[in-house]
Formats: C-alpha cells, structure tokens, sequence
C-alpha cells in the first residue's frame, strides 16, 4: 500500500516568543553551572529536558542563500550539478517492491570515512561569497553568529532525549563568528570500524532508495542500474536566527520536488529515508519516540518540508511509502507523555548557543573550546591553544582576514 501526502507545509511566520526576550527570560542562560560550585571550575550545562520545557522559541523562516556540489571524486563545485529531482512511483497499484539490495556491493562506491573534512566545503562556499555575507560591522566579515554543517546542530537539538551516543563538538571564534565543528570520538571511531556487515548493507540501503525515488532531470525517470557512489552530494546553505542567534549552516539534500505547489528552497526539497516496516502499534509508538526526532530535527532545521519513509522488508524489498510533513509531526506525539518535545529540542540549543557564546570569548583561530557530551552528564570544555584540534584552514583565515574581500586562494 502506497501512502503519499502532497501537501507539504508551511513554516511559521510569526514567532511564539519575543526573540529580544529569549536570552533574558527563557531557560538560555539559567541552567549554566559551576562545576561543584566552585567559582574557579569552568561552567557546564544541564541537558534535563525538564529544564527545557517552556514555550518554541524564535525561529525565523529558514532562507537558502546558496548551494553547492560535489562530485564522484567528492571535488567542490559552487553549483546545483547533483541536485536530482523527486520521481516517485504511481500512488495506486502494487507496493513499489524496489530490491534495496541490487547492486551491493559489485556496484557501490563508498565515500573515504578515514579522510576528516570538517568545515572545509562549507568554508569554500563561504569564501567564495564572502561579499553577499558581510555584516554591517567592519571587523565582521560574516553576518552570523554561528557557522557550521545542519547535521552537528541536529545532534545538538536531540541531546536532551539522547540515551547512548555522547558527542565532542570543537570550537573557535574567528572575526566575531563562532565555527563549530565535530570531532569524532574515540567511541564513535570504533563504532564504525567495528560496523557489522548488516549494518553495512543497511547503510547502503538508504542510498539505493534514493536511487529508485530520483530522477537527473524534472520530468526524468529514476534509473536503479547505476552505480551508487556516496561522494557525490547536493548542498543547501541556509541562513536564520534561533532566538537571538543568527545562523549559517548547510546540510545535504536528497533531492527537489518539482512538482511541489511551494516551488522555492527549501521548502520544495525532499528528504527520502528508509525504515523496516512496522506490524504493531508498540513498533510505531517506539518508531515516533526514538527514530523520528532525529528525522524532524534533520528537516526542520533547514526548512524541508516532507519526508518521505520507505518501508523495508526482511528480504530487502520496499513494501510501502509513507510521506510525513515535517511541521505535523509533532501531532502524531504529543499525546505520548513520555516522548520528546520539539519545544525542548529548539531551547536547548539556544541554551547551548548561549553557553558557547559565554564560554569562547577569544577571537583567535588557533584558539580551540571542545564542548563534550555524554549521556547523563551536563555538557562541559576545555580549552586547547595552538594543538592538533585547529580547524580552521590557513587559506580561510587568510582570505577572512583581508581587508577587501580578495579572490579566494582556494587548494584543489
């Protein structure tokens, strides 16, 4: 049975609280801490949901100020290349019965997981465009307070319901912009070179359904007998303020619906992910409580309006799809009193932000904060002063440091 919803939503326009407000009278600053109350010890932060649990915040309209590819050989390109177009199969007939495994593992290129990227594309973007980004403020070459990929900030939204994975997110103020980027962790490193081979294929799935529901042009047909080559991507850069936070972020996307009665990014993007297939009401309540906040966290960020969910049986197969507006997602849970609050995810991260803003005063890109995280814990820092966690790139720091913005010395 094919469940498909055409009508993706819209974002709110107004918002629930006073952004000049949020940093005074929410919950931002109130739960910073000394650790056991000495005055001397660095601050942490509470992640208690509890603590969280007061009216959405400000978020303002999420605005798409750019995009960029890459490639096969996960090489830049300042353009929409491998943007592909949304083509699912009919609404009515037999279930789409894609074999999520064809190809796996004689067709499949993997992109290099060993080789750490960090902000790199997206400080290309940025140095590329630094004259459609300059702030008002002189010795400010960005208009944002934060810089970073969607994906770290979708960890930081789910933190709060968060029970296994802890994270280590690094840090560094550079002309009045704070850059965040992840570090992997000791255990996460060895979660993925331990993966199991199921675990593998599964991954692979996901690309492969990508593969069945998209097209390379808007009145294309998907063709499944290619190659799956996970270097290749489309990028969304994003510009919006959480509370009183601005932010500029990018995060990839699966592809655009061309069809869609909202034609502009980001609203027109799909999300497309896969799931197995659920035969009780206790799988889908559990399936609501700890899969699909990550699912809404991802797409809401960035303001991607759909997401469309491809049922896998035991033998690989798609037996149904399932589209999911991302602004009612929170209608299918709010009557669980024990699941997750969208209200929490967004004040916690604006009480994070907060916390960074408190914590990394130095404007110095040699100058690295590592805010850690580990479930049960409150989040803390340290500070490491020209070491082996600077991220930010000679070639950026020399072209945000030019008084005009130069044509950017970019490697290859």
């Amino acid at each position: 049975m094919l469940l498909l919803s055409l009508l993706p939503p819209q974002l709110p326009t107004k918002p629930t609280v006073n952004p000049r407000s949020c940093e005074r009278e929410g919950p931002q600053d109130g739960p910073i801490k000394r650790q056991k109350s000495d005055p001397k010890a660095p601050l942490t932060l509470p992640v208690t949901a509890s603590r969280y649990d007061a009216p959405f915040p400000f978020y303002r309209r999420p605005a798409e100020i750019g995009r960029f590819s890459l490639d096969a050989q996960r090489c830049y390109h300042g353009d929409a290349r491998q943007l592909r177009y949304y083509a699912p199969p009919p609404t009515e007939g037999p279930s789409p019965g894609f074999d999520l495994r064809d190809g796996y593992p004689d067709r499949y290129v993997k992109r290099d997981e060993d080789v750490r990227e960090g902000l790199d594309h997206l400080l290309r973007w940025v140095a590329q465009n630094r004259k459609e980004l300059q702030a008002e403020d002189k010795g400010r070459p960005l208009n944002a307070d934060f810089v970073t990929w969607r994906g770290h900030l979708t960890k930081i939204l789910t933190t709060p319901y968060e029970t296994r994975d802890g994270w280590l997110l690094a840090v560094s103020l550079f002309r009045g912009s704070l850059y965040v980027s992840e570090v992997e962790t000791e255990a996460a490193r060895e979660q993925r070179e331990q993966r199991s081979d199921l675990l593998k294929e599964l991954t692979y799935m996901g690309y492969k359904f990508e593969q069945y529901m998209c097209a390379d042009t808007p009145d294309g047909t998907p063709d499944p007998s290619g190659v799956v080559n996970t270097n290749e991507a489309f990028c969304t850069v994003i510009r919006t303020r959480l509370g009183t936070h601005s932010l500029l972020f990018s995060g990839e996307v699966d592809c655009t619906d061309p069809r869609s009665p909202w034609p502009d990014p980001p609203s027109c993007y799909v999300e497309l992910k896969t799931t197995k297939v659920m035969h009780s009401l206790a799988h889908r309540k559990n399936f609501y409580r700890q899969k699909m906040i990550k699912w809404w966290a991802q797409s809401f960020l960035p303001g991607v309006s759909r997401i469309v969910a491809g049922y896998r049986g035991p033998d690989g197969s798609v037996v149904g799809l399932e589209s999911f507006e991302t602004m009612k997602i929170f209608q299918l849970i709010r009557e669980d009193p024990s699941c997750w609050k969208p209200a929490v995810c967004m004040n916690f991260c604006a009480a994070f932000l907060a916390f960074v803003k408190k914590v990394v005063t130095e404007d110095n890109p040699k100058l690295v904060h590592l805010f850690a995280w580990e479930p049960g814990h409150p989040i803390s820092y340290t500070v490491h002063r020209d070491s082996d966690h600077i991220f930010l790139p000679d070639w950026y720091v020399e072209t945000l440091s030019a008084e005009k913005p130069p044509t950017p010395r970019i490697p290859d």
